[in-house]
């Protein structure tokens, strides 16, 4: 009886997280990133929300925007440019990655290289703690030297 009673308490509270999971990935905006973009670079626009302070700076405590891959990509390039120091926190297939703007870098961050298929989470913040609007640029084009 208690094992039954176990068994509907976790039913119960997976139904739950799943449904919040599900939620939270409804309101967040997705781009869908194919070998044939609509435009190189796509240009998404946003503003930071700092409320939780993590090792990648300032950032939201839910992403700003899912980047949905639907082939995998031989090389994609995704920057975040905003006032301030932006950082940029990209969590998928391919791992979990921090990138900090430099100050040599123009007030960018930017992640490159291979993207396997998937979904990922992305969260653009600052070193500060001040809310910033901020483009990303998403673009399958390496840069010139």
């Amino acid at each position: 009886m208690k094992t039954f009673k176990l068994l509907k308490v976790l039913t119960a509270t997976l139904l739950m997280s799943v449904s919040l999971t599900q939620a939270i990935a409804a309101q967040t905006p997705t781009i869908q990133v194919s070998r044939n973009l609509p435009s190189d670079p796509l240009v998404v626009n946003g503003t930071s929300n700092t409320t939780v302070t993590s090792n990648c700076g300032n950032i939201s405590s839910t992403p700003n925007h899912v980047i949905r891959v639907t082939e995998a990509l031989p090389y994609l390039r995704v920057t975040a440019k905003s006032p301030g120091k932006p950082t940029l926190l990209i969590d998928g297939p391919g791992g979990r990655f921090c990138v900090i703007a430099e100050s040599s870098t123009n007030n960018e961050a930017e992640l490159s290289g291979y993207w396997p298929t998937g979904n990922y989470s992305v969260s653009v913040g600052n070193i500060s703690q001040r809310e910033y609007n901020y483009t990303i640029e998403i673009s399958q084009q390496r840069p010139r030297k």
